[in-house]
């Protein structure tokens, strides 16, 4: 954000954005280590598989960094594309094929004819709206484009388009697969109704598959967990540490000492968030992606693209996002049905940046760096 708009302010607020952020996601990855954790162990108790997993990412973090989470990317991302095959292909077995599966679902009080219509039963809004935060606010997500900056060859990004749209087909097998095997299941009487929806995978990897597919399964849940909790911890910890002090002209000696304190703050105000969340984990997950794609996507997808939009359209952009987000996850206010809070954040900052670009056009492009300007005209 400095390179591109040479603004503290813009700078400043980008930090801000990626530290609450930041604490969404990990409490995120933190709910889900203490769901698996629970079911695994057996611990009757969500609060110490939370405590656990806190424990063990405060561990690894502090001590690996962010090349950890490069390595555990590498091996999580395999695992997980042999786990959701072959769970899909298990689930799919086990509920006697779609044709079982969806004549199950649909002939039970439970679920019904509409749990099988492309929608379910929620308002058409919603999937609209999840498509629209996470198909266009992947832009922002800094987790990811961290890694851009440790490509040796910009060259290979060729590969890219093949390489993310095959892994993520094959890795979505696997939430296809539950998704419609353990809803059959329950209407058939072979399991037992969930507590919980996010009990759903544990409850089928641990009764209806190989023990060890659902190790592998597991294994390759808890890799992708503790890669993503890595990169946040080190991402929250650089926001606070280095990003937010500088936006405002000052400097933090030591930043390695001060950077790994960071990590355990951050680390706890996320298992802090973890315990009191009261919904599904999906749901915090939208709300933390969210955060990341209203607050920095339009600043980063449309400003890197156009030199028109200046540095005070994108510290308002990133800020009416960031905070509108926070606003309709704390306050709830009342929205149309099945309208995404952060999908209206994410429509508010575009608006906003748009809006406060066409305002200050009269004024023509700001400066910019030659290197910048190079890269964008590229």
């Amino acid at each position: 954000m400095l390179c591109r708009y040479g603004s503290r302010a813009a700078s400043g607020s980008a930090a801000f954005a990626v530290l609450v952020g930041t604490v969404g996601y990990l409490g995120v990855q933190l709910l889900a280590l203490g769901t698996i954790l629970d079911a695994v162990l057996g611990l009757h108790s969500f609060a110490l598989g939370v405590a656990l997993g806190t424990a063990v990412i405060l561990f690894y973090s502090t001590a690996g960094g962010m090349v950890a989470g490069v390595w555990t990317d590498v091996f999580q991302g395999a695992l997980m594309l042999v786990a959701a095959v072959a769970v899909f292909v298990y689930a799919m077995k086990a509920g006697g094929g779609l044709g079982t599966i969806a004549h199950s679902i649909a002939g039970s009080e439970r679920f019904g004819r509409e749990f099988l219509r492309p929608f379910g039963k929620v308002p058409p809004l919603m999937p609209m709206g999840f498509f629209f935060v996470f198909g266009v606010g992947v832009l922002g997500q800094p987790h990811m484009l961290n890694k851009f900056l440790m490509i040796r060859d910009p060259r290979r990004l060729r590969w890219l388009p093949l390489v993310l749209g095959g892994s993520q087909v094959l890795c979505l097998l696997i939430w296809l697969g539950l998704g419609l095997a353990v809803p059959a299941l329950v209407a058939q009487g072979r399991l037992a109704p969930l507590a919980r929806p996010d009990d759903a995978a544990p409850a089928f990897l641990l009764h209806f598959t190989p023990p060890l597919l659902a190790g592998i399964a597991v294994a390759a849940i808890l890799a992708a967990i503790m890669s993503t909790a890595d990169s946040f911890t080190n991402l929250g910890a650089a926001a606070l540490v280095r990003d937010l002090p500088r936006a405002f002209g000052r400097r933090i000696e030591d930043e390695l000492l001060w950077g790994r304190i960071a990590t355990v703050a951050v680390t706890l105000a996320s298992a802090a968030l973890a315990l009191s969340y009261g919904n599904l984990i999906a749901l915090l997950g939208t709300f933390a992606f969210g955060t990341f794609g209203a607050g920095l996507a339009p600043a980063l997808a449309v400003g890197l693209n156009w030199r028109r939009v200046t540095a005070t359209a994108a510290t308002a952009s990133i800020l009416t996002g960031t905070i509108l987000n926070l606003a309709l996850e704390i306050l709830k206010p009342p929205l149309p049905p099945g309208a995404l809070p952060a999908a209206v954040s994410l429509a508010a900052s575009f608006t906003v940046l748009l809006a406060v670009t066409a305002w200050s056009a009269w004024r023509g492009p700001e400066p910019m760096d030659e290197d910048v300007l190079a890269v964008m005209e590229a």
